[in-house]
């Protein structure tokens, strides 16, 4: 099979297209014949040398991705529920960059028919973390919740989430994105200088939550509005949160969870925004396009 991978780390140009052994379904799994796959600011961490988690191992070549849709072409002893022809959204730690991935199933949702490769692909990243992100800081009926990038993949759908559990939802991304962000039903916020001065005009009463997918100068302002610091989390400035005391988010991942998504989605309650697409041999492209920063919605690879 054909897969995007790295032999060394560094810059996206370490990305090629290299050929690998087909991967066989084991028991409990199922073998998918991929159609999308996320791009993940993960990955692109992984693939600049950026030492993981401890549980997750670095093999090079290495071929990176942590979310997928396809259509499972392979079914292990012991699988039911699925079988050859099933059109599916998953996850699994690496190796979503190939056209064939095994996973377990139950790792796999059945995919909405009215959703899009392209989305099924980006929807478990995004969705998932999200999700976890806001249950963590409590978001929930009444609240006023401050989402920082929310244009992005994830703050899309963790704007739709917060709405749809009502919430008042304030979030900052640069002016362009401000339409967009009322068309999810947030309140939009200029970034840069000024900023706590805008969110306390748009929010005289306070902020009872946060969640940053910015880090920086966002996420050090943000502890002046919320006063318990464990309704202020973030997916991305673990080092800053430490140094501020308030709650670093890891995604939690579970079928149902995606299930639920999946589920919205086809309510038509949640949309995802495809910023952009490449074909598998452009994957240091995609790369280099999620590096750009700041960019509405998701950046998704596309399989033949």
């Amino acid at each position: 099979m054909k897969a995007a991978a790295f032999s060394s780390p560094g810059t996206p140009d370490v990305l090629q297209t290299m050929e690998f052994d087909d991967p066989h379904a084991g028991a409990g799994q199922v073998r998918v014949r991929v159609k999308a796959a996320g791009v993940q600011p993960f990955d692109l961490a992984l693939r600049s040398g950026w030492s993981p988690p401890p549980g997750i191992t670095v093999q090079l070549p290495q071929i990176p991705g942590n979310e997928f849709a396809g259509v499972v072409d392979q079914v292990g002893e012991g699988v039911t529920g699925f079988a050859i022809g099933s059109e599916v959204i998953s996850y699994k730690m690496l190796t979503c960059y190939a056209e064939y991935v095994t996973v377990d199933a139950n790792q796999i949702v059945v995919k909405p028919q009215s959703m899009p490769w392209e989305v099924a692909g980006g929807l478990s990243g995004a969705g998932q973390a999200a999700y976890t992100g806001l249950k963590e800081i409590g978001a929930g009926r009444g609240d006023t919740v401050l989402i920082h990038a929310a244009a992005g993949a994830v703050g899309t759908i963790a704007v739709q989430l917060a709405r749809a559990w009502g919430a008042t939802v304030i979030g900052t991304a640069s002016e362009r994105n401000h339409d967009y962000l009322r068309s999810l039903g947030a309140i939009p916020v200029a970034y840069g200088e000024g900023l706590a001065d805008r969110v306390r005009a748009l929010a005289p009463h306070g902020i009872d939550a946060v969640l940053d997918g910015a880090g920086g100068d966002a996420l050090r302002v943000s502890v002046e509005w919320v006063r318990n610091r464990e309704r202020i989390g973030t997916l991305v400035g673990f080092d800053l949160a430490e140094e501020l005391g308030i709650r670093p988010i890891r995604s939690q991942r579970s079928a149902a969870r995606l299930a639920e998504l999946a589920d919205l989605y086809e309510q038509g309650k949640l949309r995802l925004h495809i910023r952009s697409t490449f074909p598998l041999h452009q994957a240091a492209d995609a790369h280099r396009e999620v590096e750009t920063g700041h960019g509405r919605g998701k950046v998704v690879l596309t399989f033949d």
